[in-house]
């Protein structure tokens, strides 16, 4: 994990200062920063990303605590749990477009309202999507980091057991919401405090979601940033780097605020723990109940976008208000559909060569983390935490140049490398747990029969982890999907993926064909876990011992 990315910020560094020696640039000097601080719209764009990368990292996070405070253990907890999960494997930009598709001006909330609510027969001219204050950004993204956190929290639960604690601090007699804040969650935050940290350095640099709903005059630093690196203009990308780095400048800036912030919210959190205060039924009451609504409403406000993106890819004439179309067609996959195929196939031999890459690392270094008897290393976590926390500008432009250098610019070698780098973190930390959880004796039992340890692992281990294998490819499978960024300037613009001709679609605005791409990019995200699914019930069918493992 460290080699690209050290190699991608030393490549964005050196430019940033003024030296490129393809472009001219052989003295070092500080003109690249100039050219940065004269752009007016600097001030504005740092104040964005810093904005939005807090609210939307904060506000996803307490939702997670307060839906798992209220109500973790129930039947809606399930059922919240069932709606989410699934979610995480949208790519950010689809789930983006659906939201836009669901609350611009014309969308489906405003068709649903108008005119017996709002009086509407045209759309309103009111600006909803991006909107100066990126309202709009920030929603996108918690609805999309939710589910993540989500699912980090329950893993973190499963670890440090959190019933006991909790009934202990109902017998004493705190309330639920209150003794889980008290008991449950210091210890469940320091498991999830690097996806926490993950969630921040996203929000604050992601580029595809902030192009389709966030602001543009100025967009945020990220986008900004892209922007000047895509300009004919070569010049441009002195300054690019010079934002690049400063973009990362701005993340570790964010990251030791967030952790002061962690520091103080301690302090008053042992201070309330002391005061023995027990909470009240009444109040915590309203908190579960808006807890359960807005963690509903995010799940379903993510289903319902993608359901208005298939009737968008259907539709015939639509008028504003009416909430359907006149009439379901398939002239729009006929007409759109024959140039899915060639951004689907890049789409898919790239996803399915680096999640492969990354599974059999992952496979090996766990099998080699069990046959030498080695502990979980929990400090390495940071390595792999370095590509989601590191923003992806400050360091794929460098990668791009080391690409270069080595021979494999603008191609889908040096794509699938990239990829790469962001699918291995989600694979390793999607098979980990289970490969650790798997029970030894079976292997003691194996190895006692005569199997030596590759035919344990063939004949024994992996058959039964077929599933968690298989989920974990599934799920860095959707991560390659979904990766614009790393398509877009490592590949020099040069490997159409479904990704990157769907968010060039969100200038347009044809929804018709923004529809038929982005249900395509779900479609192949989706397709790896049905198959996640279906897979060990076909082969296992005879073997029910099996079906869960």
């Amino acid at each position: 994990m460290l080699g690209p990315v050290l190699a991608g910020l030393a490549g964005t560094l050196a430019p940033a200062f003024g030296v490129m020696p393809a472009l001219g640039g052989t003295t070092p000097g500080l003109a690249p920063w100039q050219a940065l601080f004269d752009w007016p719209g600097l001030p504005r764009a740092v104040a964005l990303s810093l904005g939005v990368g807090f609210a939307a990292t904060a506000l996803s996070l307490a939702l997670v605590i307060l839906i798992c405070a209220g109500w973790a253990g129930t039947r809606p907890f399930g059922v919240i749990e069932r709606l989410l999960s699934p979610l995480l494997s949208v790519p950010h930009a689809a789930a983006a477009f659906g939201l836009a598709f669901l609350i611009a001006p014309s969308g489906w909330i405003a068709r649903a309202l108008s005119p017996w609510a709002t009086g509407w027969d045209r759309p309103p001219d009111l600006l909803i999507l991006q909107d100066p204050a990126g309202l709009s950004l920030i929603f996108g993204l918690v609805t999309k980091e939710v589910p993540f956190l989500l699912l980090m929290t329950l893993a973190a639960l499963t670890q440090t057991r959190p019933g006991p604690s909790l009934r202990i601090a109902q017998a004493l007699g705190y309330a639920r919401v209150t003794g889980w804040l008290k008991t449950v969650f210091p210890p469940v935050y320091r498991q999830i405090r690097l996806p926490v940290y993950a969630v921040l350095a996203f929000s604050m640099s992601v580029v595809d979601v902030a192009i389709i709903l966030g602001p543009n005059t100025p967009p945020t630093l990220a986008v900004q940033v892209v922007r000047w690196m895509n300009d004919p203009d070569l010049g441009l990308r002195f300054q690019a780097a010079a934002g690049a780095v400063l973009q990362l400048g701005l993340v570790l800036t964010g990251l030791a605020l967030w952790r002061l912030m962690e520091l103080a919210v301690a302090r008053i959190g042992r201070a309330w723990i002391a005061s023995g205060a027990r909470g009240r039924a009444s109040a915590e009451h309203a908190l579960r109940i808006a807890a359960l609504i807005l963690g509903a409403t995010a799940a379903l406000a993510v289903i319902a976008g993608l359901a208005c993106q298939a009737i968008w890819s259907l539709a015939g004439l639509w008028q504003f208000p009416d909430l359907l179309p006149d009439g379901l067609t398939l002239r729009n996959w006929q007409r759109f559909g024959p140039r899915l195929s060639g951004p689907a196939l890049e789409t898919g031999t790239i996803a399915a060569c680096s999640t492969c890459l990354a599974l059999l690392l992952t496979l090996a270094c766990l099998e080699a983390e069990h046959r030498h008897g080695l502990r979980p290393a929990t400090r390495a976590l940071w390595l792999l935490y370095i590509p989601l926390i590191v923003p992806q500008v400050a360091f794929l432009a460098g990668f791009q140049t080391f690409s270069i250098s080595a021979g494999i610019d603008g191609g889908r070698v040096a794509v699938i490398l990239a990829h790469l780098v962001f699918v291995l973190p989600y694979v390793f930390l999607a098979l980990a747990d289970p490969w650790r959880a798997w029970d030894r004796n079976q292997d003691t039992i194996a190895r006692a029969l005569g199997a030596g340890p590759d035919r344990v692992l063939w004949a024994v281990r992996l058959p039964m982890l077929l599933r968690p294998v298989l989920t974990a490819a599934a799920v860095g499978f959707a991560v390659s999907v979904g990766q614009y960024l790393p398509t877009l300037l490592v590949g020099a613009g040069r490997v159409p993926t479904l990704t990157t001709e769907a968010v060039a679609l969100a200038s347009g605005g044809d929804r018709r064909v923004i529809g038929v791409y982005a249900l395509a990019q779900m479609a192949a995200a989706f397709a790896p876990f049905a198959l996640a699914v279906l897979l060990p019930r076909l082969l296992w069918r005879n073997r029910k011992g099996l079906l869960d493992g």
